[in-house]
């Protein structure tokens, strides 16, 4: 199956045309993806700019849009401006070649960048004290992802982990450990983003039935609405 993979929910604009077997969600050896285009740009903003000349160089390099049969793209926890870039590019590009696509969650993706065996713990940092984290052991997700304060998802993870060395992954992975001691000694991967491969075996594991493409955003944004219109007098102090 041949699946393109769109990425800018988190510290990176990554597109990448892979091919490979659909596979199904559980934690069994498949065959590794094999990228026939791939275009990958670090950034935390400026995704919109970026990347439609992206998609069409990884495209380009894949020998065009032909064979195409499933679109994977990134639906949080991450930042809500690139979501909503990610999400609709993707959504007009499967409107636009009749395509399915498939919403892949960048902890899914991230744990799924590093050897699965033991726990694995995907974090991401949410800034205000706060991580978004999802625990995985071999592969398997041991619950739903969460927005934690960081004394939670240490205790999460403690509880789970016992003697053993966790892996933690992502951008939060270094927050928590130099938070606390006692994970200094977890291996860390602190990614900016998911591995391109890891994104691919995540779409192609995807049943698209259950995996829309749907924001995933675990809380309220920090913005607010005005609570005035333009012009609108400001109301006296009680």
């Amino acid at each position: 199956m041949k699946i393109m993979v769109i990425d800018t929910a988190l510290g990176a604009c990554a597109v990448g045309v892979f091919e490979g077997e659909a596979g199904d969600a559980q934690p069994q050896p498949q065959p590794q993806p094999r990228h026939l285009g791939l275009r990958v740009e670090l950034m935390t903003k400026g995704h919109q700019e970026r990347l439609g000349g992206l998609a069409r160089d990884a495209a380009a390099e894949a020998g065009g849009f032909d064979g195409m049969a499933r679109i994977g793209v990134t639906v949080g926890p991450g930042s809500f401006t690139g979501l909503r870039v990610g999400l609709a590019f993707a959504l007009g590009l499967g409107a636009a070649l009749d395509r399915p696509v498939v919403g892949i969650s960048t902890l899914d993706a991230l744990a799924a960048s590093v050897p699965s065996e033991g726990l694995v713990a995907a974090v991401i940092d949410a800034r205000r004290g706060q991580v978004y984290a999802r625990l995985f052991r071999d592969g398997v997700a041991l619950r739903e992802a969460e927005a934690l304060s960081l004394e939670a998802a240490r205790d999460r993870i403690q509880a789970e982990t016992g003697d053993a060395r966790p892996v933690l992954v992502g951008s939060g992975a270094e927050v928590l450990a130099e938070a606390f001691p006692e994970l200094a000694s977890a291996a860390l991967h602190p990614l900016p983003a998911p591995a391109p491969e890891a994104l691919a075996a995540v779409a192609l594991a995807a049943d698209p039935t259950t995996a829309p493409p749907q924001p995933l955003y675990l809380r309220a944004p920090d913005a607010t609405s005005p609570s005035r219109l333009p012009g609108q007098p400001r109301q006296p102090a009680a």
